[in-house]
């Protein structure tokens, strides 16, 4: 059955939505770029900052069980890469792919991020 017809539940922390609101109105610049420039129009549904469990995702794709994630350098240091690690255990745990982009990547060679995140579809649907 393809992912977006089976049933899904994923829990959503309701504490996070004010923050996750937040994060919408002031994007980083490659998540701004990303958004206008491909997710705002993809094939599939994507969300910005959303809440799932006690993580705000930078994207969400329901339909492909898909999280992007756009990191900035805060994301660099030893204790960011392990708690990412963790929280990616956690978001697998529920069926869900992540994809990883830093923001230079995002800026700097955009067509290869859209690239990617078209060949994940691809391989989900």
């Amino acid at each position: 059955m393809p992912p977006n017809e089976s049933p899904f539940y994923l829990p959503y922390n309701s504490k996070l939505v004010d923050r996750a609101k937040q994060m919408r109105r002031n994007p980083t610049p490659a998540e701004k770029k990303l958004w206008e420039e491909y997710l705002k129009t993809f094939p599939h549904r994507v969300l910005r900052q959303r809440p799932i469990e006690h993580f705000i995702v930078d994207f969400y794709c329901a339909a492909l069980r898909l999280v992007i994630e756009i990191d900035g350098a805060v994301h660099f240091s030893e204790s960011a890469q392990t708690y990412d690690a963790e929280r990616t255990i956690e978001l697998e745990k529920y069926g869900l792919r992540i994809i990883r982009f830093t923001n230079d990547e995002v800026i700097n060679n955009f067509e290869n991020v859209c690239k990617q995140i078209a060949e994940s579809s691809d391989s989900n649907s």
